[in-house]
C-alpha cells in the first residue's frame, strides 16, 4: 500500500511486469473489458463485478517484481494460482467470463474511492468489493493521517455514487489489515527490519521498527487505534448503505499474517498465497444479499 509518492517508483518498475507472466499466477491472458447487464439478479451469483481499493487489491509484489499484478489479486485476479472472488464465481457462474475489472490503484486513499467507483458504474458491474484505508493510515508523520471524520466522507462519496449508479449491486467492504500485528511478528525478522528500516515502506508504522523507545511504541500505538477507527467507521458506513452492503465482520483485520503471507520486497504487501488467505475469508457463503 505505498504512498503516492511512491506510485512513482512503481511506473519505473512497470518494464518489468511481464515477470509476472512467469510467475505462480501464470495463466490465461487478461480479459478484454466489457460491458455487463445492468441489473443484478437478487439471489445467485453475479455475471459481473470489479475490485475498488489500493495496492493490496492490485496485488503488488505477488508477482516476481515489485509491480502491480492484477491477475494474482484476491478480488479480481484471473491467474489459475489464485482462488480469486471472480474465479469462485467463475467456477459456479460461466456468465462472468471476462467480465471483471480490477480499479484499484496502488497509493489510492479513501478520497480515491468516488473516482473508481464512477468507472465500476461505468462499467455496470453487479458485484463490487471494496478494500481501503491502509494508506490514510501509512503516513510519513502521525499529523498527516487522514482524520477518522474526512475518511468516513470519503468512504461515504465513493459508497453513494455506487448506490445511486448501481443500485441493484451487491458491495463487499472489507476491513483494513493489522498494521501492528505485522510490525509485531516482523520486529524480529533481520530482513524485515532491513526493508523497514530504509523508511520506505509505511513509515507511521514501522519507522526506526527495532526500537523500543516510549515515543516509537506511542507512535505504532497511534497508527493501530487510528485503523481501529478507520474499521468502524467502514462498517458503519456498510450499515448505512443498505441491505445491498455487506461489511466482512472484521475478517481481513483478524486475519493473523505472518512473514510467510507477505513478499520479500517490502515485507507488506500480501504475496500470492496472502491474496489467496485475504480471497478465501472473504468471500460470501451466498450471493443472496
Amino acid at each position: 500500500m505505498p504512498r503516492r509518492w511512491q506510485v512513482a517508483v512503481l511506473a519505473l518498475l512497470g518494464v518489468f511486469a511481464l515477470a509476472c507472466e512467469g510467475g505462480a499466477g501464470a495463466a490465461d491472458p487478461e480479459p478484454t473489458p466489457s460491458r455487463s447487464r445492468t441489473v443484478a439478479p437478487s439471489t445467485g451469483y453475479p455475471a459481473s463485478m470489479a475490485a475498488l481499493g489500493d495496492s493490496i487489491t492490485a496485488g503488488v509484489g505477488s508477482c516476481l517484481a515489485y509491480v502491480a499484478c492484477s491477475r494474482n489479486s484476491w478480488a479480481a485476479g484471473t491467474a489459475r494460482g489464485v482462488d480469486s472472488h471472480y474465479q469462485r464465481i467463475l467456477a459456479e457462474n460461466s456468465k462472468i467470463k471476462g467480465h471483471v475489472h480490477n480499479f484499484a490503484e496502488p497509493g489510492a486513499e479513501a478520497d480515491a474511492l468516488a473516482g473508481q467507483a464512477a468507472r465500476a458504474v461505468d462499467a455496470k458491474v453487479q458485484y463490487v468489493t471494496v478494500l481501503i484505508g491502509a494508506n490514510d493510515a501509512c503516513s510519513g508523520r502521525l499529523r498527516d493521517m487522514t482524520s477518522v471524520a474526512r475518511f468516513r466522507d470519503e468512504v461515504d462519496r465513493g459508497l453513494a455514487t455506487l448506490k445511486k449508479g448501481l443500485p441493484k449491486a451487491r458491495v463487499l467492504v472489507a476491513s483494513i489489515p493489522d498494521l501492528y500485528r505485522l510490525w509485531q511478528v516482523g520486529r524480529d525478522d533481520e530482513q524485515a527490519l532491513r526493508v523497514w528500516s530504509s523508511g520506505g515502506v509505511c513509515p507511521s508504522m514501522l519507522a526506526d521498527p527495532a526500537s523500543t523507545a516510549r515515543a516509537d511504541n506511542e507512535r505504532r500505538r497511534a497508527v493501530r487505534d487510528r485503523i481501529d477507527a478507520y474499521d468502524d467507521e467502514l462498517r458503519q458506513a456498510c450499515k448505512a448503505y443498505g441491505s445491498r452492503c455487506r461489511w466482512d465482520g472484521g475478517q481481513v483485520h483478524d486475519l493473523r499474517f505472518t512473514l510467510d503471507l507477505v513478499n520479500t520486497f517490502d515485507y507488506f504487501h500480501p504475496n500470492l498465497e496472502g491474496q489467496n488467505e485475504l480471497a478465501a475469508i472473504t468471500y460470501p457463503e451466498r450471493f443472496s444479499w
